[in-house]
């Protein structure tokens, strides 16, 4: 594990893989090359896109990705593609999308499947952007799955969220309603050279004017950039308004919050996942008793959940 950190540390694609797969394994190993990861990573600018399905995601990553690289920053790429809820399987199409940015060293893409999880990111998400992090990335963007109207795990996830729209998002009442839009510290239209995207424009800078911005920016007015990845607009403005929010986090002390926004989310995530873990391994047998109390209706799912609670903590407080 030691040379594999350094490995790591050094930059070594193979090795920078091969934690990666390490770390989707959830076991002791994993928890172990983690604790060594950690403490390395924390210097990257990590950037979430979001947006509903077929907004054109991984086309805008795809574009910023290469206009970052003519600045010479290392550029690390987390796709999240969806699962099968019957096989768990996933076409990993975000990456098949970003074939241009595959022979370019300065730029490593990684995909993982969401695996049942829910909110728009994987399990072993901020895990991965942790390893390229420690690599020496110096941008580490997040494309969420396609997400609805509050699965917004990645406000918690980014130093930067960018929500993107395209256009027929709906009237100004459904742009209002969308509560994922609430998040967002960059808002994009995209294929801004679709007849309709004006009046996607209008809805947002009118949501936004409204005061439907979410939490507090320390002064930080929430732009709208039109943007068309296939003819080029706009992604140079977008690239300019991502690294000016960075600034901002950083001269008004914002990012000190988010980075403990973050850190709590994640604790109670892995802690969450735990549980879940000791539920399906150790809890069956008495998930099964409960089980059939609540379907004869003599006891209620919330007293068999602080029953089912009680009995695993009595049984299994060291595990």
């Amino acid at each position: 594990m030691t040379s594999l950190v350094e490995d790591v540390l050094a930059g070594n694609r193979r090795a920078i893989a091969r934690a990666m797969s390490i770390l989707e394994t959830l076991n002791a190993e994993q928890r172990s090359l983690h604790r060594d990861i950690y403490p390395h990573a924390g210097r990257a600018h990590v950037v979430g896109i979001t947006g509903v399905p077929g907004s054109g995601k991984s086309t805008l990553v795809q574009s910023l990705a290469k206009l970052f690289r003519a600045s010479d920053l290392r550029i690390g790429i987390v796709a999240v593609d969806p699962s099968s809820p019957f096989t768990g399987g996933a076409i990993m199409g975000d990456r098949i999308r970003m074939g241009q940015l595959a022979l370019d060293d300065g730029v490593f893409i990684r995909s993982l499947a969401t695996r049942g999880a829910l909110g728009g990111l994987a399990r072993v998400c901020l895990d991965t952007v942790d390893v390229l992090d420690a690599a020496g990335f110096d941008l580490v963007i997040i494309e969420t799955v396609g997400v609805g109207q509050d699965e917004i795990d990645i406000a918690s996830a980014a130093h930067s969220v960018v929500v993107v729209s395209a256009p027929g998002l709906g009237d100004g009442v459904q742009a209002i309603k969308a509560g994922v839009l609430e998040i967002a510290d960059v808002h994009v239209v995209s294929k801004c050279d679709r007849a309709d995207a004006e009046q996607t424009v209008h809805d947002l800078k009118a949501m936004v004017k409204l005061g439907f911005s979410g939490r507090d920016r320390r002064g930080w007015a929430v732009p709208v950039v039109a943007t068309s990845a296939e003819i080029g607009t706009g992604i140079s403005d977008l690239c300019a308004v991502i690294k000016s929010h960075f600034e901002h986090l950083r001269s008004s002390g914002e990012i000190t919050l988010r980075q403990r926004e973050i850190a709590q989310m994640r604790i109670l995530k892995t802690a969450q996942d735990r549980l879940r873990d000791i539920l399906q391994r150790h809890g069956q047998d008495e998930m099964n008793d409960l089980l059939e109390q609540t379907l004869e209706r003599a006891m209620d799912p919330g007293k068999a959940a602080e029953l089912l609670i009680q009995r695993l903590r009595d049984n299994l407080f060291d595990t």
